[in-house]
């Protein structure tokens, strides 16, 4: 069973440490994902908490008493369990598997959207890896968080297929942005945003933001407004389509 090796606990739950990786993890499943996605199951906000995975990018920090019963369950399921040395613990399984892949990551395509339906995820998290594949975190309405492994490319066609989608609005006539929004049938806010790590933190860096509204089937794209940061103004598409204009931004 695949395990990875987080730093000493802290109450509730363990602190936050690199993962050890076993050698020949990291090969063996990106081998794996070259040949279909890799499904690492689902998970409530509190027990990503509990093993620290991808909690800077979510924005609350449940109880500690919710903690506390994540983290019971997490063991129950053999999932958390104590490692050889005395400050260490592991996360087992494919929860230990997201983890690893979470922490080696430096940039994330955070989407979150409007219009959406029960049954499909608000909010979807890309970790791009070195290796040409996905780490992709779904989040439904009642905060399940659904992980997985694809290729780039395919993680790239199913968040596409999610986005609003319609044919293009002219970048150039005058709109109101904030209108467009308040009456469309689906928007989106994309941030990609690349981060560092210092010991245990993760340092947000530069970020990037792209809005996409789709209203009477056309989709409007936006982008902040350097002249006020409250405001939004008309662009254009990059390349042909909205999957070009997110490879630009992972660029």
């Amino acid at each position: 069973m695949s395990e990875a090796a987080a730093g000493g606990p802290s109450s509730p739950g363990p602190g936050r440490g690199e993962a050890s990786v076993p050698e020949g993890l990291v090969s063996a499943v990106v081998n794996l994902v070259n040949t279909g996605p890799v499904l690492l199951g689902a998970y409530t906000l509190a027990e990503l908490t509990a093993v620290d995975a991808i909690v800077d990018f979510l924005e609350a920090r449940p109880s500690d008493e919710v903690l506390s019963e994540a983290v019971r369950s997490l063991a129950a399921r053999q999932l958390l369990v104590a490692g050889s040395a005395g400050e260490q613990v592991r996360v087992r399984g494919d929860l230990g598997i997201a983890v690893a892949f979470e922490q080696r990551a430096r940039m994330v395509l955070d989407a979150r959207a409007t219009g959406t339906v029960p049954g499909e995820p608000w909010r979807t998290l890309l970790l791009p890896q070195p290796e040409e594949i996905c780490l992709v975190v779904r989040i439904d309405a009642l905060g399940v968080h659904e992980i997985g492994l694809y290729t780039s490319d395919d993680a790239l066609d199913g968040l596409v297929a999610w986005l609003p989608a319609g044919a293009p609005a002219n970048p150039d006539a005058a709109v109101d942005a904030h209108g467009v929004l308040a009456s469309s049938d689906r928007a989106a806010l994309v941030t990609v945003t690349r981060y560092t790590t210092q010991g245990s933190a993760e340092i947000a860096g530069a970020s990037s933001d792209l809005v996409l509204a789709c209203r009477d089937g056309r989709l409007h794209v936006f982008g902040g407004d350097p002249d006020n940061a409250a405001g939004l103004i008309s662009r254009p598409l990059v390349g042909r389509d909205v999957r070009d204009t997110l490879v630009q931004l992972l660029l």
